[in-house]
C-alpha cells in the first residue's frame, strides 16, 4: 500500500538576520512525514525545533529549498491559552469561529470529542475549574475542532508538573491515535519523544540539520507511553539518542 506524503522538506534551510549579523538556523534539512505517522523531533536548545514548526505553519519561508504540505496544519503551543471567560465548550468551538467555518456539522463533531474524551460533563465550567491535564485536553480537541491534516505541538507538555505530563502525553498519544491524526511532536524531553512516536528524528546543533532519523520499533507498536518506557527496546533507544545529542552539543 502506497502511504500518502502530508510533509515533505526538501534541502531546507533557513538564516535569519540577527543584531550581531546574520545566523544560520536550518540548513539541508530532508525528511518526510506520511498520514497517519506521529514523529517527534528533539536536539539541543537552539538547534531550531521551533523554527521547523515555523515553517510548516506557514510563519515564515525557508531561505532555500522547500517545504511541501499535503493538508492543512493545526497547532498545539506550550500553554494551553484558553479564556478564562469562556466555557470549555466555548474555547474548543473558537477556533471554528475564526475560521468562520461554525456549521451545525462541525458543531456535532466537537461535541462528539468532548463527549468520547470525558470533557462533556465539564462543558460548561470555566478553565480555572479544571486541573492542568484537562485544559490541555481542552486545549487538543480546540485544536482537533478544525479537522486539520496534521498536527503541530511545540513542547506542549512542558508547563506540567512531571506527574501529570507523564499523564497527559498518555492521555494525548491515545486521542491523536484514536483519530488516526499525523502529528509532529518537538519536545525536550528524550524519554518523551521515545514514547510518543512512531519516528524520532534528532537535529544537530545549530545550524540544525538532521542528524538521526529513527523508526521505533516495539513489540507492541501502539502500547501507551507509560508502557512504552517500561519495554525492553526503550532503553536501547534512550541510550543511543543521548550518546548522540552529547556528542553534537560538544
Amino acid at each position: 500500500m502506497v502511504m500518502r506524503e502530508i510533509l515533505r522538506f526538501n534541502d531546507v534551510s533557513l538564516t535569519y538576520q540577527a543584531e550581531n549579523g546574520e545566523v544560520e538556523a536550518l540548513k539541508n534539512i530532508h525528511f518526510v512525514v506520511y498520514e497517519g505517522e506521529l514523529v517527534s523531533i528533539i536536539g539541543p536548545s537552539g538547534c531550531g525545533k521551533t523554527t521547523l514548526l515555523s515553517l510548516i505553519a506557514g510563519l515564515e519561508p525557508p531561505t532555500s529549498g522547500s517545504v511541501c504540505i499535503n493538508g492543512t496544519p493545526g497547532y498545539m503551543l506550550q500553554k494551553d491559552n484558553l479564556l478564562d471567560w469562556r466555557t470549555i465548550r466555548g474555547n474548543v468551538l473558537l477556533g471554528l469561529e475564526i475560521c468562520g467555518n461554525k456549521t451545525a456539522e462541525r458543531i456535532s463533531y466537537v461535541d462528539s470529542l468532548l463527549e468520547t474524551y470525558g470533557l462533556w460533563e465539564f462543558r460548561h465550567k470555566h478553565p480555572s475549574q479544571l486541573s492542568g491535564g484537562m485544559r490541555q485536553r481542552a486545549a487538543l480537541i480546540r485544536t482537533l475542532a478544525t479537522r486539520p491534516d496534521l498536527l503541530l505541538l511545540d513542547e506542549a507538555f512542558s508547563a506540567l508538573d512531571y506527574q501529570t505530563r507523564l499523564v497527559v502525553a498518555d492521555d494525548v498519544c491515545s486521542i491523536l491515535r484514536r483519530e488516526k491524526k499525523t502529528a509532529i511532536i518537538v519536545t525536550h524531553d528524550i524519554a518523551e519523544g521515545i514514547s510518543m512516536a512512531d519516528r524520532l528524528i534528532v537535529l544537530s546543533k545549530r545550524p540544525g540539520r538532521v542528524q538521526t532519523d529513527t523508526p521505533l520499533v516495539f513489540d507492541a507498536p501502539h502500547i501507551s507511553p507509560l508502557a512504552r518506557r517500561e519495554d525492553p527496546a526503550f532503553r536501547g533507544y534512550f541510550t543511543s539518542v543521548w550518546k548522540g545529542l552529547d556528542i553534537c552539543v560538544q
